[in-house]
């Protein structure tokens, strides 16, 4: 059954409020039905005070709705959703656990709301208006502070019989590895993140090889951060890029694995670490190309950049409130 369907008798046609609540900012929008962002904000978010991110979603939400004649909301959450697009059972990076948020943020604003994780609502906006516009599978990865994964099979969005599909940032890639927010060791995100790839490249940055990027940071590994390194990496500091083709390396591993199971038509690769384009993208083909299974006897997906930037998530969540 596509996604393509209302709920509670919304109007299809009217504006919806797409809310990204990630680990460190909250992104708000006012999104039409064509996919098209008609305003937005964003604020710094509270991650480790439940009651404090969903203050500030509501303060969004009712900011937006002070403006605009808004028909529903739909919050992508970067946690594992329940089946019901109500509760976030459990989010690795934000203090919810068994968190009832559809009912604590409908109270508060009076309008209809659906949850759903928030790689799911970006690969359901790149799906819809972006990236994979053309197809009817595509898996989504997206890469920031985390991990993230989304999967539309036949035109629908995958959640899994529980709500909790596509969470590959949490592949278990190292056994024993490295601790990750989840509280297992070895996760794919620990080792494929923005967060990771600042983290490895801090550690390095008192090496000789490091020693232009360590200048651009003013001597100071704390100051290195994921975009100066992708600009490094863009001028062809080689240190740079050898960290960004590493990430990319591990990323273009999983997605092999992934593929063996998934099948996708297209991969779209978003997230705040994408934006670093064919500096990123191309490594990642080369290493997908070198793991998957079958090459050379069976059709291979293409792997894209994602069209709607740091968008996504809030279109797709936006559109997946009028569903």
């Amino acid at each position: 059954m596509s996604d393509r369907g209302s709920v509670g008798g919304a109007d299809l046609r009217g504006l919806t409020c797409g809310i990204d609540v990630g680990g460190t900012k909250i992104a708000g929008a006012v999104v039409d039905v064509e996919g098209t962002v008609v305003a937005e904000h964003r604020v710094v978010s509270p991650a480790a005070d439940a009651d404090a991110v969903e203050d500030a979603i509501a303060r969004l939400v009712l900011e937006l709705a002070a403006r605009h004649e808004l028909t529903a909301v739909g919050i992508g959450a970067a946690g594992y959703v329940d089946a019901g697009r109500a509760v976030v059972m459990f989010a690795p990076n934000i203090a919810w656990r068994d968190e009832d948020l559809r009912h604590e943020i409908q109270a508060r604003v009076q309008l209809p709301v659906v949850v759903e994780n928030d790689a799911n609502a970006a690969a359901w906006g790149e799906f819809a208006f972006g990236a994979a516009a053309d197809v009817d599978d595509m898996l989504m990865v997206t890469v920031g502070t985390g991990v993230g994964g989304g999967i539309v099979h036949n035109g629908s969005l995958f959640r899994g019989g529980f709500g909790a599909a596509a969470e590959i940032g949490h592949l278990r890639v190292v056994p024993g590895g490295r601790q990750c927010g989840c509280g297992n060791l070895g996760c794919l995100e620990q080792y494929a993140s923005g967060s990771a790839l600042v983290k490895e490249t801090r550690a390095q940055a008192l090496t000789p090889e490091a020693a232009a990027l360590l200048e651009r940071a003013g001597g100071d590994p704390a100051a290195i951060d994921g975009p100066m390194i992708t600009a490094a990496a863009a001028d062809g500091d080689p240190f740079a890029m050898a960290q960004v083709a590493e990430l990319a390396r591990w990323l273009g591993e999983a997605i092999a694995s992934l593929a063996a199971v998934l099948d996708p038509g297209s991969v779209v690769i978003g997230g705040g670490v994408s934006e670093a384009g064919d500096l990123l993208l191309d490594p990642v083909r080369e290493a997908f190309l070198g793991q998957l299974t079958g090459r050379g006897h069976r059709p291979v997906p293409d792997i894209r950049t994602a069209s709607l930037g740091n968008r996504a998530g809030v279109i797709g969540a936006a559109d997946l409130a009028r569903h």
